[in-house]
């Protein structure tokens, strides 16, 4: 299944919103210092984020009360994760506006990358009682309850999120993902192939895959993680789950070569080594097999340590 790298397209969506946001009311700012904030912008949007840094740090000099320099200071350290840093800077402009819910959103955006979970849903329960109808808030604090296996509360929240935007395809997609930690995989197939419907990313079609092989559908499944693949040719997750799907179809070597793929794309894929490992094994190239189960024990795999003591000696 997709990781919480979603999580970070949250929080540029928020970036963006916030900045054509400050664009807009520029005019309270000084001269000098409007000019050191706009030069802030072009350096954040190069990715320059020491350098937008200093400058909103200049502007925050000339300027010192207005919340949303402190928050773009926090969305660059963000970037560099500096966490603690920018929730430094989101606790300056929520003390300056109370009422400033994109400052609660990209606070709770650092605390979870900090691990602070409890915080964070905290953090974005406030953003969304100050604007209930951010349904990005909705989908990031439904993140965060399903990384806490609170995978009902997650999808009470996507499912929120979708009713306030019924294009967000991103919450359709993390509602699926709810949906098969709780073994619906029928469910989680309607969200993803809605997702999909609105913007056929790769990953949504491997989620889509994993919920078809869990329901046995290995042909289905494979149509899908080849799909992914021709989305995202660097799609390793991919290749490694249609490698799992072809061990059930009896497909051994067909298994090895998209193991091997994995590797090849992740040299430190522990799982990818497991599998072809038992799959070398299994196909009597016990050497070789043993090598990778070797590897994956290396690389911090604990299953491969017992499927050596099985195989191996």
């Amino acid at each position: 299944m997709i990781t919480f790298a979603n999580q970070n397209k949250t929080t540029m969506r928020k970036v963006l919103y916030l900045i054509i946001t400050v664009l807009v009311t520029l005019d309270g700012y000084g001269q000098i210092a409007n000019t050191y904030f706009n030069r802030g912008i072009s350096k954040y949007y190069v990715q320059d984020y020491k350098g937008a840094i200093a400058d909103y740090t200049k502007a925050i000099e000339l300027s010192p009360k207005d919340a949303k320099a402190y928050v773009c200071r926090g969305i660059a350290k963000y970037y560099l994760q500096d966490y603690k840093g920018a929730i430094s800077d989101y606790n300056s402009a929520i003390e300056i506006n109370p009422k400033y819910s994109d400052a609660y959103f990209n606070k709770a955006d650092a605390e979870y990358n900090l691990q602070e979970y409890s915080q964070a849903i905290a953090n974005y329960t406030k953003a969304l009682e100050l604007n209930p109808k951010d349904a990005m808030a909705y989908v990031s604090r439904g993140f965060t309850k399903q990384y806490l296996k609170d995978y009902s509360g997650a999808i009470e929240d996507f499912t929120k999120a979708i009713e306030i935007d019924k294009e967000l395809a991103d919450a359709y997609v993390s509602r699926g993902i709810a949906k098969s930690y709780l073994e619906d995989y029928k469910g989680a197939i309607v969200d993803y192939s809605r997702a999909i419907e609105i913007k056929p990313l790769s990953d949504a079609f491997l989620n889509r895959g994993n919920a078809k092989d869990a329901l046995q559908d290995y042909r289905g499944a494979i149509v899908d993680y080849n799909k992914a693949i021709d989305i995202n040719s660097k799609n390793a997750k991919a290749y490694l789950s249609r490698g799992l799907t072809k061990i059930n179809q009896k497909d051994t070597k067909g298994a090895i070569s998209d193991f091997s793929k994995v590797i090849d794309l992740n040299p430190k894929f522990a799982e990818a080594y497991y599998y072809r490992g038992i799959s070398k094994i299994e196909l009597g190239q016990k050497d070789n097999g043993c090598l990778d189960l070797s590897r994956a024990v290396e690389l911090g795999n604990l299953k491969a340590s017992v499927a050596i003591k099985k195989s191996c000696q």
